[in-house]
């Protein structure tokens, strides 16, 4: 972590408390029921429109990609997450509230996580989707973008991520949402050379 990234985090983590219901549903939002079962009615009806339903397979491909590329980045680079020494205090009998008031320099607004935050899954997943839809439907990927935003920036709000953490997220998510389009699109064109070719030639 340098200066920069502690003072962005500082910025944003000590953004109003009244704010803290908006960044703590975006940061928690898909553990809750009535998010997704919203959520499923979102994938029912892309999948309802046909010219949406490439888009829905290719964004629910590169969501479990996103997720396990940043697993395996907390996995190689163990990078601790701002809320950690709070988590360590809690796993040890201390009182949230007492460890709140040990470590005043971070505001946790969320269970304390001591796992280490190398890069911000829930960043990266919400990027992948925002950027499969982009690249296939263009101005209908801006509410995906959106989200994404959002949702990086409230991991940051509720204190378990740094910013260049989520930044890194937000990378692994892009360059696995490209990754799907182009690998598919790869695949495509293959499929119909090869489909091209096994077709008879014309008397």
């Amino acid at each position: 972590m340098n200066a920069l990234d502690r003072a962005v985090f500082d910025w944003i983590n000590r953004w109003p408390e009244s704010l803290s219901g908006f960044f703590v549903f975006f940061s928690l939002g898909i553990k809750l029921l009535g998010v997704r079962i919203g959520f499923l009615l979102v994938v029912l009806a892309l999948l309802y429109r046909k010219e949406t339903r490439k888009a829905l397979f290719l964004a629910l491909a590169s969501w479990p990609l996103a997720n396990g590329l940043t697993e395996a980045l907390k996995y190689g680079l163990q990078w601790p997450r701002p809320s950690g020494a709070l988590a360590d205090m809690v796993d040890a009998g201390h009182s949230l509230a007492s460890a709140l008031a040990a470590h005043p320099e971070v505001v946790v607004r969320v269970e304390p996580l001591g796992s280490f935050g190398t890069a911000s899954s829930h960043a990266a997943n919400m990027a992948a989707l925002a950027t499969v839809f982009t690249m296939l439907h263009g101005k209908w990927g801006w509410p995906w973008i959106a989200i994404a935003l959002v949702t990086g920036v409230s991991r940051i709000y509720v204190g378990v991520h740094w910013p260049s953490q989520v930044l890194l997220g937000w990378a692994c998510g892009v360059f696995c949402g490209v990754l799907t389009v182009r690998t598919f699109e790869a695949g495509s064109r293959l499929w119909q050379g090869r489909r091209r070719s096994r077709e008879p030639l014309p008397d």
